[in-house]
């Protein structure tokens, strides 16, 4: 059995994704991802079980180097 992807955490790196849609208490606000090209080699990298479950970080989504500031 598997563990339960956490909606907050990027899948790709595990650090948190920034995400409004994931937050309850930030309901109704537009995510970073609405108005950021997303890298599709980034989206070609989230394991096949884990699409559609939690998004990206904006380091992973735009393929940043991971000292790079959000």
């Amino acid at each position: 059995m598997s563990t339960p992807n956490d909606p907050t955490r990027c899948p790709l790196c595990g650090q948190s994704n920034h995400c409004t849609q994931a937050d309850p208490a930030r309901a109704g606000e537009d995510c970073w991802c609405f108005s950021t090209p997303i890298d599709p080699a980034a989206l070609a990298r989230i394991p096949p079980a884990d699409i559609d479950r939690a998004c990206l970080c904006p380091r992973c989504a735009q393929a940043l180097p991971p000292d790079a500031p959000n």
